[in-house]
């Protein structure tokens, strides 16, 4: 199984948006442009919501089938690890492999002895086509770049293993996430750490590297732009010259983790991506969520108070919400509004849909409502039942949503 060039990864927390969602990518399709779906949801949102695998994969399939997709689509097991992912092993054929918590993990020294000498051949000076700046590698920086990364890879090798034994080789694709790295990686890192990959037999077809800058759920890029146009620029260079260096599957692109709302980056990674005439893979995270709190809010009185129930239910517990999002939310819990129940559906929208140009935008309020979808899950059928009431103006605000603030932009370049 190959991944397609474009592939826009889509979570949805209540699991009713699946064909809003698809009709976006559809969108695009006519335009001109193939953008492949991919459902996405990981171990901790099951949890918190109650949800199975087997949800996401009967939402994808049925989003399909009635709106008619002939493009493939996938199912992504989301930040999956050895401890969590055999309930997906069913459901799913895209594995997010999580290795955040090995990265930083010296690995042993048998191991990073093998790793150096393994790689011995790039000693000397580096040069990677399409980067400028040349790198000179020695064993002791080959060592560095082990003990820093190799435990990880070897976690990712031990996962991609257990669900090719279940699965089979070649049915279903592997993404690995450094991101959580607690620096951006330099071109020359990115490129061992696809050579380790490839030493450990995992054919990776995406890669989420480490940005320099601030991906904060619900909000746009927070850095300096012209910095994160460099690496990316550079990484899509490593990307290719690892394809071919290290034998790793053609298809491999470069994955950007919390990319939606990131809307000022849109046009760099359009540029660049037709630069290098290179494929990516986007992952949001809870944008539709957002849109459907929205749709809600203006679906009638009813919609408008289960949407304010929820920021009301939520603010008591700011410390619980936010702490599981404390490394990706930054709120000024004294900024939030202490009372809502006068608002009207204009009053919340405004605050609340990522449009920075009005004066009403709200970063606190915005990234807030993003972490505590959680009680509104608690809220059972007080939120779900005016959720699927508004179903078809929340599909219209998700559709749009994706197509307009996100696709077009970094798929099309309008």
């Amino acid at each position: 199984m190959q991944i397609e060039k474009y592939s826009l990864g889509i979570g949805d927390r209540f699991g009713r948006q699946g064909l809003a969602q698809l009709r976006a990518v559809q969108l695009a399709e006519r335009a001109g442009v193939v953008v492949v779906p991919v459902w996405n949801k990981s171990f901790r949102e099951h949890s918190l919501i109650g949800t199975k695998p087997e949800d996401v994969r009967a939402e994808a399939d049925a989003a399909v089938r009635r709106g008619g997709w002939k493009h493939p689509y996938h199912v992504d097991a989301d930040h999956v690890g050895l401890k969590t992912v055999e309930g997906f092993l069913a459901a799913s054929d895209f594995y997010t492999l999580d290795v955040a918590d090995f990265i930083g993990q010296p690995a042993d020294d048998g191991a990073i002895a093998a790793f150096v000498r393994d790689l011995a051949p790039f000693r000397g000076t580096l040069r990677i086509p399409g980067v400028e700046a040349t790198f000179e590698v020695t064993d002791a920086v080959l060592e560095r770049i082990g003990r820093s990364y190799l435990r990880a890879v070897t976690e990712a090798g031990r996962t991609y293993r257990h669900v090719a034994a279940a699965k089979g080789e070649g049915a279903f694709i592997a993404e690995v996430s450094t991101d959580e790295a607690s620096e951006p990686q330099l071109p020359f890192e990115l490129f061992f750490i696809l050579g380790a990959l490839a030493r450990e037999k995992v054919p990776v077809q995406t890669i989420a590297p480490k940005f320099s800058g601030k991906f904060l759920k619900g909000i746009d890029y927070v850095g300096d732009r012209a910095a994160f146009a460099r690496e990316l620029d550079a990484d899509l260079a490593v990307v290719a010259h690892a394809i071919s260096v290290f034998g790793l599957p053609p298809s491999l692109k470069i994955s950007v983790h919390t990319g939606s709302d990131k809307l000022s980056l849109y046009p760099i990674l359009h540029q660049a991506l037709a630069k290098h005439g290179a494929g990516l893979h986007l992952k949001t995270a809870g944008t539709t969520w957002l849109e459907e709190v929205i749709g809600v809010a203006l679906s009638g009185a009813r919609g408008l108070a289960a949407a304010k129930r929820v920021y009301e239910l939520a603010l008591p517990r700011f410390d619980e919400l936010v702490k599981p999002y404390a490394t990706v939310v930054e709120i000024d819990r004294a900024r939030l509004p202490a009372a809502v129940a006068g608002w009207s559906a204009d009053d919340l929208v405004t605050r609340l849909r990522h449009d920075p140009s009005h004066p009403r935008y709200d970063v606190n309020f915005r990234q807030f409502v993003h972490v505590a979808f959680r009680v509104a899950a608690e809220m059972g059928d007080e939120w779900t039942g005016p959720l699927e009431a508004a179903a078809e103006v929340a599909g219209r605000c998700v559709t749009e949503n994706l197509f307009d603030r996100h696709i077009r932009p970094l798929f099309l370049g309008a």
